[in-house]
């Protein structure tokens, strides 16, 4: 289990309800969002999609585009549920008999998880394109108009009196991203001197003074309640939280150097052989791929795989010097170890501030 959260901290996201029985619609902000009749028939279907907590609104998209499409090929209405929290709680939700369908996650060690109880094989990422990665995102800052604080790089951050907002790496994608993005940076700057990345990091989270449980609660701290100056979120969420606040209210800073988010997907083996619905599964799964999926997925933000669909938004991503977690980290079981288990880096770190 992990230690206690200090006072200072702030749990904001919903806890999930468990079981297929319960997937009804729920507000936009919580745990289960349906599409469609939650009824099915001898002429319908429905897949549960477990996901992480900013991926709402694509899926809201994708869903329907993906439900025409089965239609056609089958003839099959198909229902799809949702359930969103932060990353790692919701591969802990599975483990523990939330039953879904689909995972749908931002970093590959939650699904790894899965094996623990053979959910998945230990193969899942060779079953589908690009190690099962449709596509990705990087961690950018979100910043007050006109940008007071004059942020746009890293070493920004800790210019004295500036506030951070990061999720807590302990149960959130968003907030490991964040954390190793920071940490990436320094260690790379630092030409791989471990002591000044700790440094670099232990300064970056003495500015946090909410670590919210996933990153879209960390996005309504920030952008709803007003709390701290920038925000540390994934690319695809920055992208929502323009669409969703006052054009002037909010900006978008690329930081020169960043993180590749990877966003790994699989069928749950167990449960599709318990619902009957792996063929569904898999079709949804795949559907990602396809040049509507890459096009949706460009829209909300991500950046998609097909050169394709990144074509049709010039300008919506630039160029940023990109590293991944195993040139940084050894790897996400590494990091698991070394950053974010209990007694870990992080836990030493935010201990000291």
């Amino acid at each position: 289990m992990s230690p206690a959260i200090p006072s200072r901290t702030v749990l904001s996201a919903p806890a999930l309800r468990q079981g297929r029985a319960l997937a009804v619609m729920l507000a936009v902000f919580a745990g289960f969002v349906g599409f469609g009749g939650m009824i099915a028939s001898a002429d319908e279907t429905s897949l549960l999609n477990v996901s992480y907590d900013v991926s709402r609104e694509f899926y809201q998209e994708l869903n329907p585009a993906f439900a025409a499409s089965w239609k056609q090929q089958t003839g099959q209405a198909i229902t799809i549920n949702q359930s969103h929290g932060g990353s790692s709680k919701q591969a802990q939700s599975v483990l523990a008999g939330l039953e879904a369908d689909v995972v749908t996650m931002n970093q590959p060690a939650d699904v790894d998880l899965l094996f623990r109880k053979r959910l998945v094989p230990a193969n899942w990422s060779a079953r589908l394109p690009n190690h099962s990665v449709p596509f990705t995102s990087t961690i950018v800052f979100v910043v007050r108009h006109g940008n007071p604080r004059h942020i746009q790089t890293w070493e920004d951050l800790l210019q004295p009196g500036v506030s951070l907002v990061i999720p807590n790496p302990k149960t959130s994608g968003n907030g490991r991203y964040s954390y190793l993005a920071a940490w990436g940076h320094a260690l790379r700057k630092a030409g791989g001197d471990e002591a000044k990345a700790r440094a670099f990091v232990t300064a970056l989270f003495a500015r946090v003074p909410v670590l919210d449980t996933g990153g879209r609660g960390a996005t309504l701290t920030f952008a709803g309640h007003g709390i701290g100056d920038v925000l540390l979120t994934f690319e695809n969420e920055a992208a929502q939280v323009k669409k969703s606040f006052r054009d002037d209210a909010l900006e978008v800073v690329i930081p020169p150097d960043s993180i590749v988010v990877e966003n790994p997907v699989a069928w749950v083996d167990r449960y599709v052989a318990k619902h009957h619905t792996e063929a569904a599964a898999r079709a949804y799964l795949e559907f990602l791929y396809s040049d509507a999926g890459q096009e949706l997925a460009a829209k909300s933000g991500f950046r998609p795989k097909s050169e394709a669909a990144l074509a049709k938004f010039p300008g919506r991503f630039p160029a940023v010097t990109l590293f991944t977690v195993p040139e940084i980290a050894g790897g996400w079981a590494q990091a698991q170890k070394v950053h974010f288990a209990d007694g870990g880096e992080f836990d030493r770190i935010y201990a000291r501030n």
